[in-house]
């Protein structure tokens, strides 16, 4: 069926009609078309993005393939010390389209029907499609000396010589599958990059200065769309942020409806975590309170939730175990296959291993437990602030890690959060975090 075009502002519909379409069939990216199919062109700020196809969304198979997980991507780089990012040019649109599915990509214009030779941006299976082609190309590179997601690529090494064979091997690759990268978004040689929000370096992987601006900068939330986007926006540094969810909750309440609250200061504090080494053992603190979980895995991230509804009416020894196995599930790509000692405030769990007694709940989580090579150990509550912490309310000073490793520094504010019923959200200020210290043994 033929749909009605959206009408644009008279400025945005002569640069849609001056550079939009005859820059893309002059590149061969679309011609006019008689096709049945048509969906009206959704114009967005990227000139080389074209329309949304939200009517053949809706009627297209979603591809299953999955998008790789940024944490387990930035993983890989331990030891790295030389860095280069590569941006292909338009991605998407180095994909062809089988000749019988291009009719399907048609849009309606005021300037008539046109429809893509080249996968578009827009098509649900895009993303999906585009990865699982990049993985194919660097098959034989992935989790060595490269990085994927999506069209970004980033290749790292331990040295200036192993940088050298590594580009070679990358660029050909390129060549090879005929795919086109933008100079002007590459950077070669580097000790220290951007990628994907995050900056990459020797020291680890903290997270970008440019993007902890956005959030400084952030309009005042007055919607209920407008707070969701910026917990999005927060929730994808959640690792980073000491006590995530308890400063959240505020905001997350205000979702829901008929709930109200005045927040009126959120002081954040940013990890900057290490890379993980698998030679030695894995230091994991855990706590629990009624408010909700939290744990630590030493030097590498923060971890916490809200109690879910049923959760809360648990006792403490099953909250206090709740939280060990939170923190195996989250970290399991980390603990799995690794030794790691596990500490926690609840003297008991030392023996939950050997215990005879267990009640359902206690038996379902022990199964989950014996996979991993761990030790539970006893941590005294007033030692293990950093987990009471993030369960809790975060205001700890220095956090110790591995010996024979590397020194954190950090210190995290008190977090004031008020609420009161039926009052509004009336302001918001976020405080710039504090640089922490990673100092090398």
């Amino acid at each position: 069926n033929f749909l009605v075009f959206h009408r644009l502002p008279p400025d945005r519909d002569v640069e849609f009609r001056i550079e939009f379409i005859p820059g893309t069939l002059e590149k061969g990216f679309i011609r006019p078309s008689s096709s049945p199919w048509g969906c009206p062109a959704l114009f967005v700020e990227k000139k080389d993005q074209g329309g949304k196809s939200r009517p053949l969304n809706a009627v297209t198979v979603k591809n299953k393939y999955l998008l790789p997980h940024i944490d387990i991507l930035f993983d890989q780089l331990a030891g790295a010390k030389v860095f280069s990012k590569i941006d292909l040019r338009s991605g998407y649109y180095q994909i062809k389209i089988r000749e019988e599915d291009i009719p399907k990509t048609a849009f309606s214009t005021r300037y008539g029907l046109y429809e893509y030779l080249v996968m578009s941006f827009g098509l649900t299976n895009a993303p999906a499609f585009f990865i699982y082609m990049m993985n194919l190309v660097f098959m034989n590179e992935l989790d060595k000396f490269v990085v994927v997601f999506i069209d970004d690529i980033l290749i790292y090494s331990k040295n200036e010589e192993e940088h050298v064979e590594h580009l070679r091997i990358v660029l050909a690759r390129l060549r090879e599958h005929k795919l086109y990268a933008k100079f002007s978004k590459c950077a070669f040689w580097l000790r220290e990059v951007s990628f994907l929000g995050h900056i990459m370096s020797e020291k680890g992987v903290p997270v970008d200065p440019s993007k902890v601006e956005d959030v400084l900068n952030w309009k005042q939330p007055e919607t209920v769309t407008e707070i969701r986007s910026f917990l999005g926006l927060a929730g994808y540094y959640r690792r980073f942020i000491n006590d995530f969810s308890k400063t959240s909750k505020p905001m997350t309440s205000l979702t829901k409806k008929n709930a109200k609250y005045t927040l009126k200061k959120l002081p954040t504090s940013v990890l900057v975590p290490a890379q993980p080494d698998i030679t030695k053992p894995f230091d994991v603190y855990c706590d629990a309170s009624g408010n909700g979980l939290g744990c630590v895995l030493i030097v590498i991230a923060y971890a916490s939730r809200q109690l879910r509804k049923h959760e809360v009416n648990y006792p403490t020894h099953d909250l206090e175990l709740a939280a060990v196995v939170h923190a195996l599930k989250i970290w399991r790509h980390y603990l799995l296959g690794n030794t790691c000692h596990i500490y926690t405030d609840h003297k008991s769990l030392k023996y939950i291993l050997t215990q005879l007694e267990l009640n359902m709940r206690q038996r379902r989580w022990l199964k989950l437990i014996k996979d991993y090579d761990l030790e539970i150990h006893y941590h005294p509550g007033k030692a293990n602030v950093v987990a009471d912490a993030l369960s809790r309310r975060a205001h700890c000073h220095v956090l110790e890690v591995r010996t024979t490793a590397r020194v954190i520094c950090c210190e995290i504010d008190e977090i004031e959060v008020i609420t009161e019923e039926m009052a509004e959200l009336y302001n918001l200020i976020i405080e710039p975090t504090r640089k922490e210290q990673i100092i090398a043994a």
